[in-house]
């Protein structure tokens, strides 16, 4: 869904310089499925520490400084988190059906936004560009 709600953000995700040269090429390729597989670890330590995502602070931070330091743009990824968020909202919609209530939606937005300033976080600590 990611690319269906935004085709612009393909090339963004490159992997050992290499662009690819559509939405389905990116999402076969292995090197983006693990990094999918990366982003639900993270948001399945951030379900798993619900009680005290503050324990997760320095470890988000760090994942935002780790993308500054690989040339992520802050409002580049302020603009990628909000589409990703949207893209793991309309997933949960669909895997939940009926289940997926306007609670169940608002508490996982405010999981994903919990996890994403966090991530901000560390951009924060770093000039841009060091």
């Amino acid at each position: 869904r990611l690319f269906d709600l935004d085709p612009d953000l393909l090339p963004l995700f490159q992997y050992n310089c290499k662009q690819f040269a559509s939405p389905q090429e990116c999402l076969s390729a292995p090197e983006f499925l693990d990094h999918i597989r990366k982003v639900m670890l993270v948001i399945d330590a951030a379900v798993s520490h619900l009680e005290n995502l503050s324990c997760l602070e320095e470890y988000l931070c760090n994942l935002g400084k780790k993308h500054q330091a690989v040339g992520v743009k802050l409002d580049t990824s302020l603009f990628v988190s909000q589409t990703v968020g949207e893209s793991l909202l309309y997933m949960l919609e669909k895997c939940l059906g009926a289940a997926f209530s306007p609670e169940v939606q608002e508490a996982w937005s405010k999981l994903y936004s919990a996890v994403v300033k966090a991530m901000q976080r560390g951009w924060e600590t770093l000039p841009e560009g060091d």
